[in-house]
């Protein structure tokens, strides 16, 4: 007789094995029309499936967030259905759910093409609306590769050839078609609703391997209602409106090629956005008590072997041997190791904690050129890397000071808020598991002390301690984890760093490892697109361009530019013989933000027509009051503003300043 615990804490009891669909129908009709599926005991079954044994049973709605995934997992087959009778002879392989959607690769003698579209989706909706019952069906092995080798699809003939012998061989059957799937499935077709639409065709090598057979990627979308879908579609029309690439090109900031790939040549309008964000992060970074370093590109593999990045990521290092020497090095991938050597060079106190080393430091890793994308994944990157090197109980105080830091920094971009992440340990790791219980119990302590809630994301802490992730939100809802802190007890230990504590005897100090944009490459890329590449005057790499009505207004024009970049701006001069509607058009298009024009009323009257970009109004100032405005508004925020007095002054230091 099972009994079956509910999430409010009832039970219900049977007299014999239960379906998911009789247990739902028990508990009421509006839940029996609402389940899709349930969770026993935590895992995801179809409600089909019968319990035989006490059991915890969820059941699982279409606003649930599992729901998700079982109807892009269920589109995936309806889209298999509706290709295999649009075009007989099409052999399906994999297809599975994704992030946003789901894929299925096709075998076919003449790849697909956007405009095949309109018909799968016409044949897909009907086999949604014919709601046939998913099946499911147990099939002995041999069985199975046979029933596909006579239908001529031979590619899940060996899906199942290369499965465990342990393995069940079962098949999902909705009406007369039928495809090997582990499941689970919702309860028909029809549970699939009308929300879904196909978005682009690619090439897929079987398996991944490019020594296979090309196939055919179908990729699709599909969400609970249309007002989801409607709201995706909306996202990603956005996203290409403001992808970094191609504002990257209008604005003429850098491109890529093929001669260094993963790396980025940066032109000069995209080099002064780079200074420019550095620049803020130097001064806020020395305001705040760091000391910037600088360490070698090129290390030994000897430090990476002791610090354990030579077996934890060697397959990402780029690799350097010295002719006539017996040496290997390789490209810094970080600079943790790094700092620690400049750590021990002579003799540490605890005076001298917390010893906080900042560096903008340039590392190369490897990625595969799939991933690749654009600057928001490259090879050569910079990072506002630092480390702080404390005591135990110095931990708390410093993430205190570190969340602030990076709170404030932070708004300054235009991220008021952030999420944090607490990742726990990796399977993978080094240090025993009392040394991570420390490192974790003070990270969790100093969460506490500074404030900072968290959710947490098991299993993903770096391999020497646990880590807080900063989590930021742009404009159009994408999540994107910039900074981070991390405790590590870890690698002082394998590196052999220590300091001389009040007691005279020598301890192992504690790194936090912290970033707070990351990558500058990654950051910068997520600012142009949080902006669409309208940023505001301090960060915009052309601040102000000044353009003329007439030629009789070119000398006046010239003297206002130079008055410009006196003030510190950033200034281009437009003197050309177009008309200034077509100036306006190209510097809108370059996304400069103010546009200065001048003819002749303006150069007799000593002003000027100060016009936003988007806006089609123009305000008249007298040349010196648009100087002065204008060189307000371009301060950077931390120079527009006194900083507060902790960030110039440690007081727990403040007899050594």
């Amino acid at each position: 007789m099972p009994a079956i615990t509910l999430p409010d804490g009832s039970v219900r009891c049977f007299e014999g094995s239960v379906t998911g669909t009789e247990l739902a129908a028990a508990i009421g009709p509006g839940l029996a029309r609402a389940a899709l599926a349930m969770k026993l005991d935590g895992t995801l079954v179809d409600l089909a499936h019968e319990i035989d044994r006490d059991a915890g049973v969820v059941f699982v709605t279409r606003r649930d967030p599992e729901a998700l995934g079982l109807i892009r997992h269920d589109a995936a087959h309806v889209l298999a259905e509706a290709v295999q009778d649009l075009y007989p002879g099409t052999q399906v392989t994999i297809g599975p759910a994704i992030e946003d959607g789901f894929y299925y690769d096709f075998a076919r003698n003449e790849p697909f093409t956007p405009e095949d579209f309109p018909v799968i989706e016409a044949r897909m909706r009907e086999i949604v609306a014919r709601n046939a019952v998913f099946e499911r069906e147990v099939w002995d092995r041999e069985a199975a590769i046979a029933f596909f080798e006579a239908r001529g699809e031979r590619y899940k003939a060996e899906l199942i050839r290369d499965l465990p012998e342990s393995e069940t061989i079962t098949f999902y059957k909705q009406g007369d078609w039928i495809d090997l799937c582990r499941g689970p499935h919702m309860r028909g077709t029809g549970d699939v609703g009308d929300a879904f639409k196909l978005m682009k065709v690619a090439g897929a090598y079987w398996r991944g391997d490019h020594r296979n057979a090309m196939l055919s990627r179908i990729y699709g979308t599909a969400w609970r209602d249309r007002s989801e879908l409607d709201a995706y579609l909306h996202r990603l029309a956005e996203a290409e409106r403001r992808d970094h690439r191609r504002i990257g090109r209008e604005m003429d900031l850098f491109h890529i090629q093929e001669e260094a790939v993963g790396s980025i040549f940066w032109h000069p309008n995209g080099w002064r956005l780079y200074r420019t964000a550095e620049s803020y992060m130097r001064r806020r970074l020395n305001a705040a008590g760091y000391q910037e370093v600088r360490t070698p590109q090129l290390v030994d593999r000897s430090l990476w072997e002791a610090s354990g990045h030579w077996e934890k990521f060697r397959e990402h290092m780029f690799i350097a041997t010295v002719e006539h020497e017996e040496k290997t090095l390789a490209l810094k991938p970080m600079n943790c190791p790094c700092h620690v050597q400049i750590f021990r060079q002579g003799i540490k106190s605890y005076r001298d904690l917390p010893l906080r080393m900042a560096e903008f430091g340039s590392c190369h890793r490897y990625e595969p050129s799939g991933a690749l994308h654009g600057i928001m994944r490259v090879r050569a990157f910079t990072q506002d890397d630092a480390h702080i090197f404390c005591t135990e109980a110095q931990i708390a105080p410093e993430t205190v000071r570190f969340v602030d830091l990076l709170a404030s920094i932070y708004r300054d971009f235009g991220f008021p808020e952030f999420a944090v992440k607490f990742a726990d340990r990796p399977a993978q790791r080094a240090g025993s598991d009392v040394v991570w219980d420390r490192a974790e119990a003070a990270l969790k302590e100093a969460c506490a002390t500074a404030k900072v809630s968290y959710e947490l994301n098991r299993g993903e802490g770096a391999f020497y301690g646990p880590k807080l992730e900063f989590v930021l939100r742009d404009a159009i809802g994408r999540d994107w984890q910039c900074g981070t802190l991390q405790v590590d007890f870890v690698m002082p230990e394998r590196l052999d760093a220590e300091y001389v504590a009040e007691d005279g005897a020598r301890h192992r100090p504690v790194m936090l490892h912290r970033a707070i944009l990351g990558s500058f490459e990654r950051f910068l890329g997520m600012l142009i697109e949080q902006y669409a590449g309208r940023f505001p005057l301090w960060l915009a790499p052309v601040q102000v361009a000044v353009a003329t009505v007439v030629s009789d207004a070119d000398e006046y024009a010239a003297g206002l530019a130079e008055a410009l970049r006196r003030a510190g701006l950033e200034v281009r001069l437009d003197l050309r013989n177009e008309k200034i509607n077509a100036k306006i058009r190209e510097h809108s298009l370059a996304h400069v933000p103010v546009l200065a024009v001048v003819g002749r009323k303006e150069a007799a009257s000593g002003t000027v027509a100060l016009r936003r970009l988007g806006g089609e109004a123009q305000e008249v100032l007298g040349r010196d009051a648009a100087i002065a405005r204008l060189a307000q508004e371009a301060m950077p925020p931390d120079l527009g503003r006194q900083p507060p007095a902790s960030n110039w002054l440690d007081p727990a230091r403040s007899g050594k300043l």
